[in-house]
């Protein structure tokens, strides 16, 4: 049954107000990246697409480092260690460094997120507890898309990139300052038993993850460029998306606790692949609007639906690791995705971005089919449960 927010105490609160203003800053910038890689610095199609991706094999690779930290180290170095990097950041994005900045810029971007997200999952599933961990992640989710919501409106004040860029430095600062005053009381597990780095239970509910989340360089990408000579709606269509996977993720984020998060997770993807076709199609200001809120809220639901499954089976003292691997199936998914976009935006223009992405969601609904079928029913388990549950 769901809780009300009420239910959760002020330090989780603390951890999520955390989290929204490091993607405050993100999202100030996000949107920009593409028209300015392409407007500003003279870059191609394709390099549009390899900074954006760039960004997510670093995390990829980050995710294995953030991981064990967050298990061995606790929530909190993870999560300040992620703030550190995405300050840095919004500095490099500053230098008058041409392509090569955009590209430092976004490898600190990818270790700095990858950090600042295992540490914040791991951390609000155990404020929040295993029980309720769709709905915590879901919280977490509503900082992470609260801060891309209103990062593009904040970055459309500020009026340019450099300065999306010194907000971004800003926000991770200030969130810095405020995770430093929240305690933590996780302990690493006192034991010796060498741990996987890479479990195979995972490979099923990654790929899953992987395939739902090919849609987002697309949209972060190539959404304005598309739509400017369709009614220009590129930037309000990007809020839409944002702004209901914030609403959603938030009076919706239990969802995954009470009914079967089968049925949450194909709902969502069926709600994605819709939205995609919509804004595939080229359409008015406020149908691209529109189709970007229906894919916002599909994308609302699969990785919680999938996640919290996870999590439920997973040790506490692993939590950190199990995140860590799931989130590098997204930033491998997004990353090829992105080299992909690019490529076939030059060959065979926007549109066909957009039907790629809705095609892979066919993919990611049988993958999650057979998870979800297979996935043992140890959700009520304790720690020490849940690790017997899952021994050969």
């Amino acid at each position: 049954m769901g809780s009300s927010p009420r239910e959760f105490s002020p330090l989780f609160w603390s951890l999520i107000v955390s989290t929204f203003l490091g993607f405050l800053g993100m999202g100030t910038v996000l949107p920009q990246i593409g028209p300015h890689v392409r407007l500003d610095l003279g870059g191609s199609d394709q390099t549009v697409g390899f900074v954006i991706g760039v960004f997510s094999f670093v995390a990829l690779g980050a995710r294995f480092f953030s991981g064990p930290l967050a298990d061995k180290r606790g929530r909190k170095i993870a999560f300040l260690t992620g703030l550190a990097s995405c300050a840095v950041a919004g500095m490099a994005y500053m230098l008058p460094l041409g392509i090569p900045g955009a590209y430092l810029g976004r490898v600190l971007q990818g270790f700095g997120e990858a950090c600042l997200y295992t540490g914040a999952a791991a951390w609000a599933v155990e404020l929040g507890g295993v029980e309720r961990s769709g709905q915590a992640l879901g919280y977490v989710s509503t900082g992470i898309w609260g801060g891309i919501s209103a990062g593009p409106v904040v970055g459309h004040w500020l009026g340019t990139f450099e300065r999306a860029a010194l907000m971004q430095v800003v926000t991770a600062i200030a969130a810095f300052i405020l995770l430093t005053r929240v305690p933590e009381t996780y302990t690493p597990h006192p034991h010796t038993k060498k741990r996987d780095w890479f479990p195979v239970s995972l490979i099923k509910p990654g790929l899953a993850i992987g395939f739902v989340n090919v849609h987002y360089p697309v949209m972060t990408g190539f959404l304005i460029l598309h739509l400017a000579s369709h009614g220009d709606s590129g930037k309000a269509a990007f809020s839409a998306y944002a702004g209901l996977i914030l609403v959603s993720r938030f009076f919706l984020g239990g969802l995954p606790d009470r009914i079967h998060p089968r049925i949450t997770f194909l709902g969502g993807i069926t709600l994605m692949a819709a939205g995609l076709l919509v804004l595939a199609s080229g359409p008015s200001f406020y149908i691209a609007v529109a189709g970007a809120a229906l894919l916002g809220f599909g994308f609302s639901f699969p990785w919680s639906s999938v996640a919290s499954k996870v999590l439920k089976r997973t040790p506490a003292q692993e939590h950190g690791t199990a995140v860590g691997v799931l989130s590098a199936f997204y930033d491998l998914f997004v990353g090829v995705s992105s080299f992909a976009a690019g490529t076939v935006s030059t060959h065979f223009g926007y549109s066909a971005a957009f039907y790629m992405a809705a095609a892979s969601l066919a993919v990611a609904g049988v993958l999650g089919a057979i998870f979800f079928r297979d996935a043992p029913e140890v959700s009520t388990a304790l720690p020490v449960e849940y690790a017997e549950a899952l021994e050969p």
